[in-house]
């Protein structure tokens, strides 16, 4: 395993994490998910990334109650606050309040003193920017977390949020987690080089597009145990399993073979080749995915292959909420 720095900060995470969002306390069996995270720990995998509104809090359970088994000081967990956990007008977005007890809530579900990571798991416009920052800075101060970042937030809301820090001598967001993969290269249109600017560490999640970017879609197949066969979240993945992309993610399964790689091996490699990206979260439902998906980490690739990339995704980076395309040389130039 190889490490990287979170953005500016001294803290070392693995370039490839596990996260928890659809399997651990959901759609696996426990066991199972048990040796998931034995496995990533024994690969050298030290970051694990979860959320309060995962499986509304068997994730974060599950994740607790077997991470005790190993050394809190070699963990790097991180988790997140901002969906509505019970039916109350209070329990929801980024209000003081809101944050304060939703994170006493993940401590006590995660059985540890303190989180090293705490996310804002999307921007809230119906609360004071200010608040948000303040609020996080306070934890950190009061030692409860380690560091504070975001998730799918815009560049302008991450620049917003990092002027009013240092104006204010707060403590400043380490991080942002977007999505990021081969089909979805939005982050490239601005948020990239907003958090680089900034020291925010990027960490990627869906860096595998749910699964598409395994090669077990292809032809057009799915698998009874693959996640766009569940009903619920086939409605998130359908915009992506069409002819035309399942077409070029087979040429692309091609072209790893001739690189004698795995389809997700090389999909991982190639959001990681940005050394502002920490780290890419996978998702695993048997061991055997983590122990094939850990060995992209340190993988580099080359300008020709990178290309012939582009050329099979006919891709170019086009922002999610604007539809603005950019050149990717651009994200160099300052």
């Amino acid at each position: 395993m190889e490490y990287r720095n979170l953005g500016n900060s001294g803290l070392k995470i693995s370039e490839i994490s596990l996260g928890s969002w659809l399997t651990f306390g959901n759609s696996i069996e426990k066991k199972q998910a048990e040796n998931c995270i034995k496995t990533a720990f024994g690969c050298g995998i030290n970051f694990f990334d979860t959320a309060d509104i995962y499986n509304q809090g068997e994730a974060e359970s599950f994740l607790g109650k077997t991470l005790q088994n190993h050394q809190r000081a070699k963990l790097v967990i991180a988790s997140k606050c901002y969906f509505p956990m019970y039916d109350d007008p209070n329990d929801r977005g980024l209000s003081r309040k809101h944050i304060f007890e939703s994170l006493h809530a993940s401590l006590r579900r995660l059985r540890t003193d303190y989180l090293d990571l705490y996310q804002c798991h999307r921007f809230d416009p119906e609360t004071p920017l200010e608040e948000t920052v303040r609020a996080m800075s306070d934890l950190v101060q009061q030692g409860k977390i380690l560091y504070w970042g975001v998730s799918q937030w815009r560049a302008a809301q991450i620049q917003q949020a990092v002027d009013f820090a240092k104006f204010n001598g707060l403590y400043l967001p380490a991080s942002n987690q977007p999505i990021y993969n081969i089909i979805n290269r939005s982050l490239e249109i601005d948020v990239m080089r907003t958090c680089r600017q900034n020291g925010l560490g990027i960490v990627v999640f869906s860096p595998l597009a749910q699964g598409i970017l395994t090669g077990k879609y292809s032809g057009g197949a799915m698998p009874k145990d693959s996640r766009a066969a569940n009903d619920k979240i086939n409605l998130f993945m359908k915009k992506r399993l069409t002819p035309e992309i399942l077409g070029r993610v087979d040429k692309l399964g091609a072209l790893a073979g001739e690189l004698e790689l795995s389809l997700s091996q090389l999909a991982l490699a190639w959001t990681l080749r940005y050394p502002a990206v920490s780290s890419a979260i996978i998702g695993a439902s048997k061991p055997a995915q983590i122990e094939e998906n850990v060995k992209a980490a340190g993988m580099q690739i080359s300008e020709n292959t990178m290309a012939e990339i582009d050329r099979i995704m006919g891709s170019v980076p086009v922002d999610q909420y604007s539809g603005q395309v950019i050149d990717p040389l651009e994200l160099h130039r300052e």
